[in-house]
């Protein structure tokens, strides 16, 4: 109850931004400007500061990314389990697939920082800023067939790439920011957060394309409870603990990316059934997410 309540906060401002979205009627233009300046600026920022305040720890980097990148391994390959059983058209597959491991970095961070403060935040950093690449080659891959878009520059031009590498070469510098800088940086980064969480509040979508419910079941099911299982075993068989470890769990058990639909979208893909999706893990992990915070921190 305790880690619930610690989270509410961060689950009210997206229910806040659903409601903003509902009723004050400010349109798509309004909300695309805000999740740009939240995504570009904002965020690198907030990671930025986060990295450059923390001491890191690169030994422990290693296993770390092992876990992460196990856990989404193992969510690709139970998403995939279904092709075996199911006859939906082949875009429509790949566009829901995706959503079995892509994460959400707004709350990542938020719940970073809420949990464990500035080195949670340079830790989830870290996986975000080397999971970000990865998750997007093989969602573009799983479409590629039915679309075009421009890969590597869209993996090149990400700001949580480039936010979390000019945080880890900044302090594996020593480079120590001035205080108004510090303070610059610092108002960027208070600000993210709030306005990352309602700008995914005001991206949910709760309308799916009918034959698609068994498949959106079972990938809900393994976002938000195989993918941190997973992560939670492969952690304690690598020798994970403290801080890592339960980074690496709450980073498993993240809902799916509002990225997921616009690619979707960008390739001709089924975006109705992936905003469904991307609804359905945000509002569950209101439920899921407390319950793995209060676990991790537990042990």
């Amino acid at each position: 109850m305790n880690t619930a309540l610690l989270l509410l906060p961060d689950f009210a401002l997206i229910l806040l931004g659903a409601a903003i979205r509902r009723w004050m009627h400010l349109g798509d233009h309004f909300w695309n400007g805000v999740e740009k300046l939240v995504y570009f600026i904002l965020f690198p920022a907030l990671l930025i500061n986060a990295i450059v305040k923390t001491r890191l720890d690169l030994a422990a980097a290693l296993p770390l990314l092992i876990t992460a990148f196990a856990a989404m391994g193992g969510a690709m390959l139970l998403g995939l389990l279904p092709k075996l059983f199911t006859r939906l058209p082949a875009l429509t597959y790949a566009s829901m697939f995706q959503c079995a491991y892509r994460f959400n970095s707004y709350i990542a961070l938020a719940v970073a920082g809420m949990l464990f403060g500035s080195p949670g935040i340079a830790t989830m950093g870290l996986i975000v800023g080397t999971a970000v690449p990865i998750v997007n080659l093989v969602s573009v891959w799983m479409l590629a067939r039915h679309g075009e878009v421009g890969l590597w520059r869209e993996v090149a031009r990400n700001p949580l790439i480039w936010g979390t590498a000019a945080g880890f070469v900044l302090n594996l510098a020593g480079f120590v920011p001035p205080a108004p800088l510090q303070a610059f940086l610092g108002r960027l980064a208070d600000a993210s957060i709030a306005l990352g969480l309602i700008t995914v509040g005001a991206a949910l979508r709760l309308e799916s394309t009918p034959g698609v419910r068994g498949f959106s079941s079972w990938v809900v099911l393994v976002k938000l409870l195989a993918l941190p299982a997973i992560a939670a075993v492969v952690g304690q068989w690598v020798g994970l603990s403290g801080l890592n470890y339960q980074i690496v769990v709450m980073f498993a058990a993240l809902p799916t990316a509002s990225s997921a639909y616009i690619l979707a979208m960008r390739m001709g893909g089924d975006g109705r059934s992936v905003a469904w999706l991307i609804s359905a893990t945000t509002l569950g992990s209101m439920l899921t997410l407390p319950l793995w915070a209060a676990w991790v921190t537990a042990r």
